[in-house]
């Protein structure tokens, strides 16, 4: 496994060090490589989520004026 040393400002290294007390991380590693983890997922559905925007189909214009208006019309209840 490769080494990497990095800076932190103090209450960033603090915030480090009290997730590892908690017992919610086993050290400093550990939290940084669920961090890299996260970030990786956040990123894969991101890529998904644009994906499924260009084949849902072409874009339609969208009408500000008319959303707003719809927007503020009272519900008829049933």
């Amino acid at each position: 496994m490769a080494t990497m040393n990095i800076s932190l400002p103090d209450q960033m290294k603090n915030w480090v060090e009290e997730s590892v007390q908690s017992g919610l991380y086993a050290n400093a590693s550990d939290y940084v490589r669920d961090l890299i983890r996260q970030d990786h997922q956040k990123m894969a559905a991101l890529r998904q989520a644009l994906i499924e925007g260009e084949k849902s189909g072409e874009a339609r214009v969208f009408d500000l004026e008319a959303f707003i208006h719809n927007k503020n019309k009272p519900r008829n209840e049933d």
